[in-house]
């Protein structure tokens, strides 16, 4: 991919990079007028008939890429607006390969992804949640397991005529149906908030089969996920034994979890990152518990920090390995009011930016 060139009728307008993007080179493109997000794969590479490789080599390596190119087709369909009926998931308007490559197309978002939300109002941080869990909902209820749930991957996006943000969902290269999962040489995602069904698969621990990895799976990220956006901090665990906490999980020691958060929002997401799949609640119980405007408060609670249960896991065994420490960068979005600012342009599905992004809405 270069820059001025045309690809499936897009022209690439920004110098292409692989900044963040793991296994794909991205950039900027415009069609008719309209900005457009476009990434490409490096991986899988359709073999043709002139590439190396005996003929047997080339039949393996197209049947991968025919499975690549269903699961990316068949995720896009069940979560296409018209399908799913919400506006939140940022889905591709174009998936299709060029050559020996493969390529996907989206919205141009003008949104920023945040680390956390401690210092947005609870109004403010109460619609953030609400609308990334109705996002869950849509996703789980077309049997969709996102695969790479993370801060990074949720965009906030203010909100025309309010001092609020709405949460865009984002990135679903990795999404798959629950159960049926990539082999685990080809699954991707964020060690750091992977389950542990999810990182003993990537291990290719025998006891864990295809059907662990279900909806459950981002139900653990999304427990980590409202944890850090409420106080700022992953849960603790033993960060000098284990590189991730679904590694400390799985090795039977709970997550501690802040005594600052409210205790219906403490029990629920002690629930969420169980290590057992089947005792996490689903999306439709969490949007019940937050109805109650009072969750989302900090501080100012009598209970001290818990351990999150660990209840017997599927399978059994324990998880090891190293994985990312995973730092953080605050975003200042306060909530004094002040004139209308259009938030900074980020492309949907693009890598999170490092730079720290003032949101203040003082004059």
């Amino acid at each position: 991919m270069k820059l001025g060139e045309n690809i499936g009728g897009f022209t690439v307008v920004a110098e292409p990079t692989n900044s963040g993007g793991g296994r794909c080179v991205w950039s900027f493109a415009e069609r008719g007028g309209r900005d457009y997000f476009i990434k490409q794969f490096l991986d899988p590479k359709w073999p043709t008939d002139e590439s190396m490789g005996s003929p047997a080599s080339k039949a393996r390596r197209r049947a991968v890429c025919l499975e690549f190119e269903k699961r990316h087709k068949e995720v896009n369909r069940r979560i296409s607006g018209k399908v799913a009926g919400g506006g939140n998931l940022v889905t591709a308007t174009a998936f299709f390969r060029e050559g020996t490559t493969y390529y996907k197309v989206t919205d141009r978002v003008a949104a920023e992804a945040a680390k956390d939300l401690t210092e947005l109002s609870d109004r403010q941080t109460l619609v953030v949640l609400r609308t990334l869990f109705q996002s869950m909902k849509l996703l789980h209820r077309a049997g969709i397991v996102h695969g790479d749930l993370k801060p990074a991957n949720v965009l906030l996006q203010r909100s025309s005529g309010a001092d609020l943000f709405t949460a865009k969902m984002i990135d679903f290269d990795d999404s798959y149906l629950s159960g049926d999962p990539p082999p685990p040489d080809q699954i991707v995602g964020d060690q750091l908030y992977g389950a542990p069904e999810w990182l003993r698969y990537v291990k290719e621990d025998p006891e864990i089969a295809a059907e662990h990895l279900t909806l459950a799976s981002d139900i653990f990220a999304l427990g980590l996920m409202t944890h850090v956006y409420l106080v700022g901090e992953m849960p603790g665990y033993d960060r000098g034994r284990f590189g991730a906490p679904s590694q400390a999980v799985w090795a039977g020691e709970p997550l501690v979890l802040s005594g600052q958060l409210h205790p219906k929002t403490r029990d629920l997401i002690a629930r969420m990152v169980s290590a057992d799949h089947a005792a996490r609640p689903s999306i439709e119980e969490i949007i019940t518990v937050f109805q109650d405007e009072k969750v989302v408060k900090i501080g100012g609670h009598t209970v001290p920090p818990i351990p999150a249960p660990a209840p017997a896991p599927v399978g059994g065994g324990a998880g090891s390995g190293a994985g990312p420490a995973g730092g953080r960068v605050k975003i200042n979005m306060k909530s004094e009011p002040k004139p209308a600012v259009p938030a900074p342009a980020r492309p949907a599905d693009a890598p999170p930016s490092r730079v720290r992004i003032n949101f203040d809405t003082k004059k």
